[in-house]
């Protein structure tokens, strides 16, 4: 008999789905699924992550149908469920950090673990072991009909591993047998099992990312939201350049914005004139970079008066020289071999996000590890365009975070508020004094502010220096300080007050800015010694000896402007 499940109210459906009708419980999911996104979205602004926090939902309300007592409230209970996970995700972190193979536990060990619904492991355990089989007739039609859904998606997920790596993968997973227990079984070493589950869990959640970013374009052409979008970056690239890249993509994003501002006052509230970070021994080209991004690029943002959103996928190791690298590391073949990015995803949201705004975006390492920025995006081709470093190229979507050094960060401006030039100041000198005192958390083992000079005089004298990164680390120095002079200068001419503490703002910036000035020519001697990129002779005796001269030199500058920028700041 033909049934209308469309004119059905959702009492009867839930009690058709407890009878065994399927098509009952497909027509409640086809019935609320767009409710919940819409309620999960209006949560999270976020299309992506509302389109996670549903999936999650449903598993959720999977494993718990049990609790549904009245079969009248499936959309308030279901709307329960979604707020929850929602409110759960906001609070977690966005990047879900990889665990390394010695982290491979028996999960039926742990019945009490705490639930995480972006863990693989976790994920499977409880498909595996929290619920029914799909064909235990005493299940739910609902139950079983999810849970098939899901292990079909797991069933294609597990078609990249080769069939010894599915047979192991599927024995610990889904099985729950031991390392131990499978190599007695396979006849394998605990070692070989080891390396073989490992290494089928980075096969699978790459075909997890992968078949996420697909779903997430889909679900796009499914709402009739596919674009190409280009912003004019024609105004914006033609502007100054620092050698800081951060800062001078910082600049040309603030363009986009109608405000209208110098580089030397993008260097000077963000912090960037007044950094120095100095790996120790060789003066590695890492040292100018090695800061928390997010923290650091947000607070000088947010001196300058943005707020931004960001999301970080940065690994806690020092990468190599790209300079030195073989140059077909940074090709687009060599990308397509590394792993797709698991912040990826999230990444696009916010791209698209913020260029459908009319803002680009900052980026990191696509082309080299520097700074570059996002200004567009063609969803049928699935190519972003950015600008890095003077050069302009289309990237594959799944090729960011795919660099030389698979890190992957994203910076975009969410709401602009009004500039207050005391309030900037102030907060621009207390990011400039923690670093210059060694205040900022370490990141890597660079030294940070004066304590760097020393380390950069030691790496003279121990002879190991690597040129290109010393060279760098020079010519960027050089650049970041004429900058500060710069900013310093502006400060002076624009201040406004008559007060005694405004003029004596105005007069000890002047002071500063004569330091800095100092400092920038002494910094462009060492930059004629060495220059960027052939690097020179830093480990030469006699050069060696003249640039430890400049340094001392310099160093002993920087403490007469910080105690000068010390007093600023009391003035304030």
């Amino acid at each position: 008999m033909f049934v209308k499940w469309d004119e059905m109210e959702d009492e009867m459906l839930v009690r058709e789905s407890r009878n065994g009708r399927q098509e009952a419980f497909g027509e409640l999911v086809r019935r609320h699924r767009a409710k919940v996104y819409d309620y999960a979205q209006s949560i999270t602004q976020e299309a992506f992550l509302a389109e996670d926090i549903v999936q999650e939902a449903l598993v959720r309300a999977f494993l718990n149908l049990g609790s549904l007592v009245d079969s009248a409230r499936f959309l308030p209970w279901l709307h329960r469920i979604v707020r929850n996970q929602a409110y759960t995700k906001l609070r977690s972190s966005s990047v879900t950090r990889e665990r390394v193979a010695s982290g491979l536990v028996r999960l039926g060990d742990d019945e009490a673990r705490e639930e995480n619904w972006h863990d693989l492991d976790y994920i499977l355990y409880r498909l595996s072991r929290a619920t029914p089989p799909v064909d235990d007739q005493r299940a739910n039609p609902e139950e079983r009909l999810i849970r098939q859904e899901l292990l079909d998606m797991i069933s294609g997920m597990l078609r990249c591993l080769k069939p010894r790596e599915r047979i192991v993968f599927e024995s610990h997973f889904f099985d729950q047998l031991s390392p131990q227990e499978i190599a007695r079984l396979f006849h394998l070493t605990d070692a070989n099992v080891y390396q073989i589950l490992s290494r089928s869990r980075k096969k699978v959640i790459q075909e997890r990312v992968r078949v996420v970013v697909d779903d997430y374009v889909k679900s796009r052409k499914d709402r009739n939201n596919m674009k190409k979008v280009m912003l004019n970056p024609s105004e914006a690239t033609q502007q100054g350049y620092s050698w800081t890249s951060a800062a001078t993509i910082m600049h040309k994003m603030i363009t986009f914005t109608g405000r209208e501002v110098s580089l030397p006052t993008v260097m000077g509230y963000s912090g960037h004139a007044f950094r120095i970070n100095i790996i120790p021994e060789n003066v590695h080209i890492a040292g100018p970079t090695c800061f928390y991004f997010d923290r650091n690029l947000s607070q000088g943002m947010r001196n300058l008066g943005f707020e931004t959103c960001v999301i970080v996928g940065i690994k806690p190791v020092m990468g190599p020289n790209a300079n030195l690298a073989d140059p077909g590391q940074l090709t687009s073949a060599a990308k397509a071999k590394r792993e797709i990015h698991q912040a990826l995803p999230e990444a696009l949201e916010l791209i698209h996000r913020s260029l459908d705004r009319g803002l680009p975006v900052m980026t990191w390492d696509t082309f080299i590890p520097e700074f570059g920025m996002i200004y567009g995006y063609d969803d049928e081709q699935r190519l972003l365009t950015v600008h890095e470093c003077g050069k302009d190229d289309a990237v594959p979507y799944e090729h960011l975070g795919r660099g030389i050094l698979e890190d992957l960060f994203v910076l975009a401006i969410e709401s602009q508020n009004e500039f207050d030039e005391r309030s900037a100041l102030r907060g621009a000198l207390e990011m400039i004094l923690d670093h210059y005192q060694g205040g900022e958390e370490q990141c890597m083992n660079a030294v940070q502010g004066l304590s760097a000079y020393s380390v950069w005089i030691d790496a003279f004298r121990g002879g190991k220096i690597e040129p290109n990164g010393n060279a760098y680390n020079t010519v960027l120095l050089w650049d970041a300080r004429r900058n500060a002079a710069a900013f310093l200068h502006e400060v002076a001419d624009t201040w406004a007050g008559e007060t005694p503490s405004d003029g004596h703002v105005r007069e000890l910036s002047r002071t500063a800015a004569a330091t800095y000035t100092q400092i920038a020519e002494q910094f462009q001697e060492l930059h004629q010694m060495f220059p960027f990129p052939m690097g020179g002779e830093p480990n030469d005796p006699a050069r060696a000896e003249r640039s430890i001269q400049i340094l001392q030199s310099v160093h002993a500058l920087e403490v007469q402007a910080v105690a000068t920028l010390e007093q600023m700041y009391e003035a304030l």
